[in-house]
């Protein structure tokens, strides 16, 4: 089931299978922490770092670097490229969004509210549902893979 149909300004629908890479749900939340996400069958998992910590702070709270962070964390849990995202973040975080995340190698399939994103998912702890609705509507917007 898709939740949305993504589509490029003029009214195209965006190419997602363009690339092969990954793509996952990114949470920016207020004071530059994220967390990053994946989702398989509707099934979200948050994505820790190798010492288990679920969100990444960016010492500066640079969009760019939290984004770089959380697209390295996934690529290493991932063992594949991450080249797609869906961004859940509140407005005051929206500005500069797009193009730093451009920067740091993604195509941004969706910006949406974080409440609207964690209101995609039901029983998820709190400070998980932004990131892991992110995913599940990165995982709506990204055609299946053909088998390997």
């Amino acid at each position: 089931m898709k939740l949305f149909q993504i589509e490029e300004p003029e009214g195209s629908p965006i190419d997602a299978a363009e690339g092969s890479g990954a793509a996952v749900g990114i949470e920016i939340a207020p004071g530059g922490v994220g967390r990053v996400a994946i989702a398989v069958g509707g099934n979200g998992e948050i994505l820790p770092d190798a010492d288990g910590a679920r969100s990444l702070s960016a010492e500066s709270g640079r969009t760019l670097d939290l984004l770089l962070g959380l697209r390295s964390r996934a690529e290493k849990q991932l063992a594949r490229p991450v080249t797609h995202a869906v961004i859940a973040a509140d407005a005051a975080e929206q500005a500069g969004l797009e193009s730093a995340a451009a920067e740091a190698g993604l195509t941004v399939l969706r910006v949406i509210e974080r409440r609207a994103a964690a209101a995609l998912v039901k029983e998820a702890a709190a400070e998980d549902a932004a990131a892991l609705g992110a995913a599940v509507a990165a995982e709506d917007a990204m055609p299946a893979s053909p088998p390997t």
